[in-house]
């Protein structure tokens, strides 16, 4: 076990978790926070401790290899993100004395996995610098902590592929280049430059500047999190949520494939059937809730109409979570349908959480293919996605997820539910779905409109391991967990 580029790997991430509380900090001042006040110097506080964390974990793997093997990037990416929690609950912690530090390890954990739940009643009476670090920890978490130090760090060599592999959505394969780092810091240019343009149109659109990049960044991220109390509806603009519904179906889509389609390459569009999957659950459901806000309105179909339903299902879908109505109010058939799509979740390569359409495709397919067999055992019935024949390896590692997560869905209930004896069924099923998938709001005593600051701090440490579970899909942490994977075998 090469623990050396482990420890290298954990002082550079928090060396950019540093940096990122320093812009928090600087950015405080220039709108008007004093050095004496609380926030400001938590964010000092806690960017002396990053250094000193970092400067010891260099100490210990200044000396190691920098080979990286697939122990060791499980091992780095699982540790990464627990240790950005912690450090990143920090802030909250120092700054919100009335909260608990669960509470602050809930928010930095909603928040570096795009989640978009909350532990804070009162978080958009928060400190610019404060409500500025909740954006930007969606904003790097969305990509991914450690997909930029792929796109920056050559030495990282083959072991860049199986970081990249393991906490994107992504694989190696995605890109057309030699080199990961290559594929890797476009995929960075492409996620700044959609922020950029996502910023422009919120201003134009009637958010102020500071409104315009905290919102920018958590929906390119797709985490939900917002500076007003009431999220989006707050703005009371059909333009706004026009804006943010292509915005977020944009982060919900596969990034390689629009970086793509901007450099020329047409022909992608006959290869990549889990974009076209995605764009017609979007339509479907969109055409369902307006069926069912007719029957709960009793009015005839109208723009708004339209525009509520295509919100709240792109916002569900993405796993974004922001929203525009209390849509806990809406019919059970209405409420099963976003639990449905809450499951689903985007496409593989975006920033979206949830099982991700193509597996969901594929396992779909495979359940007809058994059916099939069934009847016909003696035939052969190849799969093919995007153009390519799947091996049945990659068939059966994806039913064999879309199992473990619900499995653990179940589980998590089991745990939820004897520690939250209070909660209702649905409070307790979706806050398992909103935090395992990385979604946000759920229904019930953790709905659109209210947050997760009532339950047990146990409960909210575990709901944070959650998060972190499903934005790493399970493996990386799971891993950690597992002696039998630590052998040194021969």
């Amino acid at each position: 076990m090469n623990t050396a580029i482990i420890y290298k790997l954990l002082s550079m991430v928090l060396l950019a978790l540093a940096v990122a509380f320093g812009l928090c900090a600087g950015a405080g001042l220039l709108l008007g926070e004093s050095i004496h006040d609380d926030s400001i110097q938590a964010f000092i506080s806690t960017v002396g401790i990053s250094i000193s964390v970092a400067a010891l974990f260099h100490m210990l793997g200044r000396k190691g290899e920098a080979k990286l093997f697939r122990r060791e990037a499980l091992c780095a990416i699982g540790l990464a993100w627990i240790l950005a929690t912690l450090i990143g609950a920090l802030p909250y912690a120092l700054t919100e004395t009335h909260g608990s530090f669960s509470d602050a390890i809930f928010e930095s954990a909603s928040g570096l996995t795009t989640t978009g739940a909350t532990a804070y009643s009162n978080f958009y009476e928060f400190p610019k610098s404060l409500l500025l670090w909740r954006s930007l920890s969606q904003w790097v978490g969305g990509l991914g902590v450690v997909v930029f130090f792929v796109a920056i760090l050559s030495s990282l060599g083959a072991g860049a592929k199986i970081l990249f592999s393991n906490e994107s959505s992504g694989t190696s394969s995605d890109f057309d280049h030699g080199r990961i780092q290559s594929g890797a810091f476009q995929l960075m240019l492409f996620y700044v430059g959609i922020s950029l343009v996502c910023t422009i149109a919120y201003k134009v659109g009637g958010m102020d500047w500071f409104q315009a990049i905290n919102h920018s960044m958590t929906t390119i991220s797709t985490g939900g999190f917002s500076t007003e109390p009431m999220s989006m509806e707050q703005f009371q603009s059909p333009v706004l949520e026009w804006l943010s519904i292509v915005f977020m179906a944009l982060s919900g889509t596969t990034f390689v494939y629009m970086i793509r389609l901007i450099r020329g390459q047409t022909h992608i569009l006959k290869q990549n059937h889990e974009v076209y999957w995605f764009y017609a659950i979007v339509i479907g459901s969109t055409l369902l809730l307006m069926v069912f806000l007719i029957d709960l309105t009793g009015q005839l179909p109208d723009h708004n109409m339209l525009r509520v339903a295509a919100f709240q299902a792109v916002s569900i879908i993405t796993t974004t979570g922001y929203s525009t109505t209390n849509f806990d109010t809406w019919l059970p058939p209405a409420k099963m349908t976003l639990l449905l799509i809450m499951f689903v979740g985007g496409c593989s390569g975006s920033t979206s959480g949830g099982v991700k359409v193509v597996r969901i495709v594929i396992a779909l397919r495979a359940a007809m293919r058994s059916i099939t067999h069934a009847y016909r055992p003696n035939i052969t019935i190849p799969m093919r996605m995007g153009g390519q024949t799947l091996s049945e390896r990659a068939i059966h590692s994806v039913v064999l997820f879309v199992i473990l997560m619900t499995a653990l869905q179940l589980l998590a209930m089991l745990f939820v539910s004897a520690n939250e004896p209070h909660l209702s069924f649905m409070g307790v099923f979706s806050s398992v779905q909103a935090t395992l998938f990385n979604i946000g709001p759920g229904f019930m005593e953790v709905g659109p409109a209210e947050n997760f600051q009532f339950l047990r701090s146990s409960t909210k440490i575990f709901l944070s391991l959650l998060m972190i579970l499903g934005r790493l899909e399970l493996y990386a942490v799971l891993v950690l967990f597992m002696p039998s994977a630590w052998k040194r075998f021969s």
